[in-house]
C-alpha cells in the first residue's frame, strides 16, 4: 500500500472512532432517543466504512496503518452491528496477531467479544456485564490470568478492582 493511502486510512479510522466516543460522551451527559440514534447512525456508518477498508485492503493492522489507527479500526469493529463481519475480522485478526502485525491485545479483545456475542464463554476475561460488573462467563478460569498476561492485561481481578473505584 502507498504511504499516502495508508496514512489517509490512518487519518479517516482514527476520526471515525474519535466521533464515535465523542457522540457516546455527548449520549452519557444528555441520555435521549435522539442521542442514542447518533450514535447508532455513526456506528453502522463507521461499521460500513471498515467493511469497505478490510475489502480493499485486509485489516488495518498497526504495520500498515500505525498502532493509533489500528486500534481505532477494532473500537470500530467492537461496535459494528454485524455479527458476521466481526467473525470474519477476528479471523483476520487472529491471523494478523499470529503474523506480528497487530498486538495480540486486539484478538483478545475481538475473539471475547464474538465469543460472548455467541453464547460461548470468553478467554480472556475483557467482556464485563455492565449490570453487574463481573465477567461473563469464562474458558478454564483457573488459567485465565496466565492468558491475560500473554496479551499484556493485568489480573482479572486488578481490572475489576479499577472498574468499580471508575478509574
Amino acid at each position: 500500500m502507498l504511504p499516502a493511502l495508508a496514512s489517509a486510512l490512518a487519518h479517516e479510522l482514527v476520526r471515525r472512532a474519535d466521533e464515535d466516543r465523542r457522540l457516546t460522551l455527548d449520549a452519557q451527559r444528555t441520555p435521549t432517543s435522539a442521542s442514542r440514534r447518533r450514535i447508532s447512525e455513526c456506528r453502522k456508518h463507521n461499521a460500513e466504512a471498515l467493511k469497505t477498508i478490510v475489502r480493499r485492503h485486509a485489516w488495518p493492522t498497526a504495520d500498515l496503518v500505525g498502532a493509533p489507527a489500528s486500534t481505532s479500526a477494532l473500537m470500530i469493529l467492537l461496535h459494528a452491528p454485524d455479527l458476521d463481519f466481526q467473525i470474519r475480522c477476528r479471523d483476520l485478526i487472529a491471523q494478523a496477531t499470529a503474523d506480528g502485525r497487530c498486538p495480540a491485545l486486539h484478538h483478545a479483545y475481538i475473539a471475547d467479544h464474538c465469543a460472548v456475542e455467541l453464547g460461548q464463554p470468553q478467554f480472556y476475561g475483557t467482556r464485563i456485564d455492565p449490570a453487574t460488573f463481573r465477567p461473563y462467563p469464562i474458558r478454564c478460569p483457573e488459567t485465565l490470568d496466565e492468558r491475560r498476561h500473554d496479551v499484556g492485561l493485568a489480573p482479572l481481578d486488578e481490572q475489576l478492582r479499577m472498574l468499580r473505584q471508575g478509574v
